[in-house]
C-alpha cells in the first residue's frame, strides 16, 4: 500500500484478484497518481481513511462483501468520494445498478489501460470543481450574512452596475453615505476589485 497524501488525491483500489491490484498500483503510479490497494472492501472499512481527498475503484462482485454492498454501506456513512466500478460482462446489469445510486462511472473488464486513467482523472476533478464550488457558495453565503440590510441593497445596485450617484438617488442617501456603504461591502465580501465583486455575485446568484 503506497504511503497517504493529505493533497494530492489517492485512487482507493479495491479488488480481491491480486494480479488485478499490482497491475493498477503499476498503472497508477506510471501515471503519476497516487493510489492504495485493498484486498477486500472489509480492510477498507477496517483500514482506510476515507475523509481524504480521491476515488475509489471498486470491483463489483468480490467475495464476502460485494462492491455493491461497500457503495451501499459508503453512502449510509455519507463518504464523499466518487465511485467508478469495474464489472465484467455478466455484471454489467449491477454496475448499471449501482450509477442509480451514486457511482460515476463503471467500465467493463477487460479494459485499455489509457481509458481508465482518463475516466479516473475526468472523475477526480469533477469532485474537485464540485468541492471548490461548494466552498466558494459557503464563503460566500457567510460574508453576505455579514452585510447590513443597507449594504446589501447597495451591492445589488451596484452590481446592477449603477454609479454611486444612481444608488443615492435610488436610495435616498449622500453620494458619502454611498461610498461607505461600498467600501463595507467590499471589504465584507472580501471582493479584490469591483469585477470581483460583479464576479461573484453572478455566480452564486440563482437561476
Amino acid at each position: 500500500m503506497t504511503s497517504p497524501s493529505t493533497t494530492a488525491p489517492t485512487v482507493f483500489v479495491v479488488d480481491d484478484d491480486a494480479g488485478m491490484r499490482a497491475a493498477l498500483g503499476r498503472l497508477f503510479r506510471a501515471a503519476g497518481l497516487r493510489s492504495e490497494t485493498y484486498a477486500s472492501a472489509q480492510a477498507l472499512l477496517d483500514t482506510c481513511d476515507l475523509t481524504r481527498h480521491g476515488l475509489l475503484l471498486l470491483d463489483v462482485m468480490m467475495p464476502g462483501m460485494t462492491g455493491l454492498e461497500l457503495q451501499a454501506i459508503l453512502v449510509e456513512r455519507r463518504v464523499n468520494l466518487p465511485v467508478i466500478f469495474l464489472t465484467g460482462a455478466n455484471s454489467i446489469p449491477a454496475a448499471v445498478d449501482a450509477m442509480r445510486h451514486g457511482a460515476v462511472d463503471f467500465l467493463e473488464k477487460p479494459f485499455e489501460n489509457a481509458t481508465l486513467v482518463k475516466r479516473v482523472r475526468q472523475a477526480i476533478q469533477s469532485t474537485t470543481d464540485y468541492r471548490v464550488a461548494r466552498k466558494n457558495r459557503f464563503q460566500y453565503e457567510l460574508s453576505w450574512e455579514l452585510l447590513t440590510p443597507r449594504e446589501r441593497e447597495v451591492m445589488e445596485q451596484v452590481v446592477a452596475g449603477k454609479t454611486n450617484k444612481e444608488i443615492g438617488g435610488t436610495l435616498g442617501v449622500s453620494h458619502r453615505t454611498v461610498e461607505i456603504h461600498r467600501t463595507r461591502v467590499m471589504e465584507k465580501m472580501q471582493a479584490k476589485s469591483l469585477a470581483d465583486l460583479v464576479g461573484m455575485a453572478l455566480a452564486h446568484r440563482g437561476p
